[in-house]
């Protein structure tokens, strides 16, 4: 009984810091967890990582394999990725906060492709560290700014970083670009960061940046977006900072659509979907 009592003290204590609001889970240890995993594919492209390379890959960044636990808890915080990847133990699987027609077989949750014998497959990884990663991350608060890795450093060769960004619902996000240099190439094929009005990087494409102009900024269609940025093996350069804040739904329909610049130097523009 009084083991009893002292237990049910104890989770009264930690109550006010658990629960949902706004759809986001809200638990202090376990955003810490979360915040740690961030997808990571081969530069060579996507599903080219045996289970020993994705492995290295996170170790080589001071990290490890993401657990099933570790994936879901960043799941549960908006991390969505429409890409399976290797986990520890040699599962394979991918997170999915908003089921669509191309991702996740119209459902959400951890997509689950179980342990896999053959570690010869080839897939992405998905790794976990909790020690302040730089390259990425999942943003659920009302403003932020973010920095591409090592900034006002140079950033390095061979990166892939994802920014999943995500809001309460009926309020659209805005970027406002405060730094940006990005190796110049007339095609971005080289350096380049680009912008998603979407959960993944599937859908929702804004447009591709690079060069050493500002970007106007751009304005979301709903509460999420999602940011990749990738460097090739050759050049770097000063890197970017990047604010985002949240702005109420507009009441008028005709003023939803996603705004950004074309007149900017080194500026691919695409299509945008609704979400």
């Amino acid at each position: 009984m009084i083991a009893l009592i002292f237990f049910s003290v104890l989770l009264w204590g930690k109550a006010d810091a658990w629960g949902f609001k706004d759809g986001v889970l809200h638990n202090s240890i376990w955003l810490e967890r979360a915040a740690g995993v961030y997808h990571r594919e081969s530069r060579t492209g996507k599903y080219q990582l045996t289970y020993a390379e994705a492995k290295a890959v996170c170790e080589y960044e001071g990290g490890h394999l993401a657990t099933y636990q570790q994936l879901e808890a960043a799941r549960k915080i908006g991390f969505h990725v429409c890409a399976a990847g290797w986990m520890a133990k040699g599962r394979v699987g991918y997170p999915i906060v908003k089921a669509g027609a191309n991702c996740g077989f119209g459902k959400t949750g951890i997509v689950d492709y179980g342990i896999r014998l053959n570690r010869s497959e080839r897939w992405d990884a998905y790794c976990y560290n909790p020690n302040g990663k730089e390259c990425g991350g999942v943003f659920t608060d009302s403003k932020h700014v973010f920095k591409s890795p090592g900034y006002p450093n140079e950033y390095e060769n061979d990166q892939i970083c994802y920014w999943h960004i995500r809001v309460k619902y009926g309020q659209r996000i805005q970027l406002q670009f405060l730094e940006f240099d990005v190796e110049d190439d007339t095609a971005c094929m080289a350096d380049f960061l680009e912008v998603y009005d979407s959960y993944d990087d599937i859908n929702g494409f804004v447009g591709r940046f690079c060069g050493d102009e500002l970007p106007d900024d751009i304005i979301s269609t709903g509460n999420v977006m999602t940011l990749k940025f990738l460097t090739d093996a050759s050049v770097t350069a000063g890197g970017f900072q990047i604010r985002y804040v949240t702005m109420d739904m507009p009441s008028k329909s005709g003023d939803g659509k996603n705004t950004t610049s074309q007149g900017k130097t080194n500026f691919l523009a695409g299509k945008f979907g609704i979400m």
